[in-house]
């Protein structure tokens, strides 16, 4: 047995046997109670009690600093618990900001317009996230409340502070997220105390934010480096206690701070998704509607993580624009889009011809630069170079286009131009940069495509390696018209209703 796992268990069966009258009274009057879905008598097989070791476990066998971290395996595997509802929520004003210059009042308020739009009549984005340190922050709250939309919801993000607290009861806000960081590494490390105190610290403030009447969402920093059954679960049960206590919801949410989550089957926890999600939902109690996943993609699996989130009891995926965040980011919000989508066979009112002009918006209004090979909102996501695949897509755009990219993003797939373009790559970026329609599309054995390609030839045999500009095409375009008498007629495009 590895011996940092042997020291834990037999630590537990100590602190066990001390409290053995405690818990041997606690065990034998479990409560026997009806599964409404399996309609059979249950009763809970173990006992989840808070396990207040006197040194953190940091799991140095699954995460060795000075190596990459390790997957380990058990093949203990959890059933498919897909909610009925499932939604996103928006972490862009939060999170989001973290890792970039902070946008302006107006800023905030034009990109919380496009994610109302986005979430459709159905407001598949429930809520959003502000900070509330700045006045330019406070202001921004205030001017988005004043839109008086249903969705997004306006919600607060706080440290488990007395003093943070004061702001969220002063805007007035219906409810706030509370960072109660979970691993041994935060409350060891980062906030010098035991988890017994870490615990209490974290119930006085939630029960000071459920007096004023305020729901709060409980942020489980770190939770996949945590002790899910000897702090996490206990401290969730807690949670739930309180909520029925108060009648007021407590949503629980479980942040992979680190990306360290895996989605695969049979992985040990912490590193399980599907585990976490289980361990919350059937072991805490923990309702699928108040259970929402927050990640990074620090190992390339923001976007898989969320949906093994939702297929294993989250109701809710927290993500920010863009993916824009903390390190390599958050899971991107236009991204869950395509998921749902994909999951439940339609958009469900989500209109996703808003996540282009979201992206444009950034780019050009906050000097973002989306790097072009981004799915769904780069530059070249739809945009192909090879001579042979234009030719294809100028048959058929299915054949190289993965959707009709054009009426579900109003991204018509386009062509770079270069030496293995070919006539037909420059036939599809004319008709398509100019919008030809119809018998106004020019082939691939028009005059002026030759023109072109000619042209675009001799750079090529002079020396150039790079990808030809628009402004460089448009110059020859133009030249040719002149000289082959050609006139380009772009077909009338429908104008948005006023």
């Amino acid at each position: 047995m590895i011996p940092e796992l042997q020291n834990t268990l037999l630590g537990r069966k100590r602190r066990a046997n001390e409290g053995e009258g405690i818990m041997n009274n606690t065990f034998t009057n479990r409560p026997v109670t009806m599964n409404e879905n399996k309609n059979l008598l249950e009763i809970e097989e173990h006992m989840y009690i808070l396990d207040d070791v006197k040194k953190p476990n940091v799991f140095r066998n699954m995460f060795p600093y000075s190596e990459i971290p390790k997957i380990p395996f058990n093949d203990r595997t959890v059933p498919h618990d897909m909610p009925k509802d499932i939604w996103i929520t928006d972490t862009t004003f939060r999170d989001g900001q973290q890792s970039r210059a902070p946008y302006s009042t107006e800023q905030i308020v034009t990109i919380y317009d496009y994610l109302h739009r986005l979430g459709g009549e159905n407001g598949l984005i429930r809520a959003s996230e502000f900070f509330l340190y700045s006045k330019k922050d406070r202001d921004a709250v205030y001017k988005c409340l004043e839109k008086g939309y249903k969705f997004p919801e306006i919600t607060s993000w706080i440290r488990a502070s007395k003093e943070d607290f004061k702001l969220v009861k002063e805007i007035g806000m219906k409810e706030t997220g509370i960072l109660v960081s979970c691993s041994d590494y935060h409350i060891f490390m980062k906030l010098k105390m035991t988890r017994k105190q870490a615990m209490e610290h974290y119930l006085s403030v939630i029960k000071e934010c459920l007096e004023e009447g305020i729901s709060p969402r409980c942020h489980l920093e770190d939770i996949t480096r945590a002790d899910i059954y000897g702090y996490v679960v206990p401290f969730c049960l807690e949670l739930m206690k309180l909520m029925e206590e108060y009648k007021i919801p407590i949503k629980v949410r479980a942040c992979d701070t680190m990306g360290y989550g895996v989605n695969y089957s049979g992985a040990v926890i912490p590193r399980s998704v599907q585990g976490i999600i289980y361990a919350l939902h059937t072991h805490a109690g923990v309702p699928h509607e108040l259970l929402e996943w927050h990640g990074h993609n620090d190992f390339y699996k923001g976007v898989v993580n969320a949906t093994t989130a939702w297929m294993y009891g989250a109701s809710a995926v927290n993500c920010s624009l863009l993916g824009i965040g903390e390190r390599t980011g958050n899971v991107p919000l236009e991204a869950m889009v395509f998921e749902y989508a994909s999951l439940r066979g339609d958009f469900d009112g989500m209109n996703p011809t808003v996540i282009t002009e979201i992206a444009e918006y950034l780019e050009k209004e906050t000097g973002y630069e989306t790097p072009p090979m981004t799915p769904f909102v780069g530059r070249n996501f739809n945009l192909t170079r090879a001579g042979i695949h234009a030719d294809g897509i100028m048959k058929d755009p299915e054949i190289y286009n993965i959707f009709d990219t054009e009426l579900i993003l109003n991204r018509p797939p386009m062509v770079a131009i270069s030496n293995t373009s070919g006539l037909a790559g420059i036939a599809h970026w004319i008709n398509t940069y100019f919008k030809l329609q119809g018998e106004d599309k020019i082939t691939k054995n028009s005059e002026l495509v030759a023109y072109v390609k000619e042209w675009v030839d001799a750079e090529y045999e002079g020396g150039r390696v790079t990808v030809l500009t628009d402004d460089e095409l448009l110059r020859v375009i133009a030249e040719g018209c002149d000289k082959l008498n050609v006139t380009l007629v772009k077909t009338p495009q429908p104008q948005p209703e006023e």
